[in-house]
């Protein structure tokens, strides 16, 4: 049994369960639409659980509070007032369909040329 297989295999018999598998619905480069706030924005980074912190969490109003277990998008995002950081949930992105380019001033230090709705990452980005 290799050391992983173990390490499920003992946690379950302990009452532990694996975690759920998350399937990221967007991916890098790509432009959505937060679905209540109606800001776009580009993923730069995704985590497939919740990974903020928990004040940060509280601080959503309950009514509103995504569930953890869902893919977390980390996006460059623009509003009619400014452009920010924001950290999304699945559930609340739409896959925009403008066409048009996001206006962020850290794009261009991690993605090169923007093409087909989607930013290209830069090779020093990318693994």
């Amino acid at each position: 049994m290799s050391r992983d297989q173990n390490f499920w295999a003992s946690s379950a018999a302990q009452g532990a369960s694996a975690p759920p598998i998350a399937h990221a619905r967007f991916g890098i480069g790509e432009i959505v639409r937060h679905r209540l706030l109606g800001f776009r924005g580009v993923v730069f980074d995704i985590d497939p659980v919740f990974s903020n912190s928990e004040e940060w969490y509280q601080a959503i109003p309950e009514e509103m509070r995504p569930p953890k277990d869902q893919p977390f998008y980390h996006l460059l995002a623009e509003n009619s007032d400014s452009s920010y950081v924001a950290y999304v949930s699945q559930q609340n992105l739409l896959q925009d369909d403008s066409d048009e380019p996001v206006d962020h001033p850290a794009i261009s230090g991690i993605f090169e040329e923007y093409s087909k709705g989607r930013y290209a990452l830069r090779r020093e980005h990318s693994h």
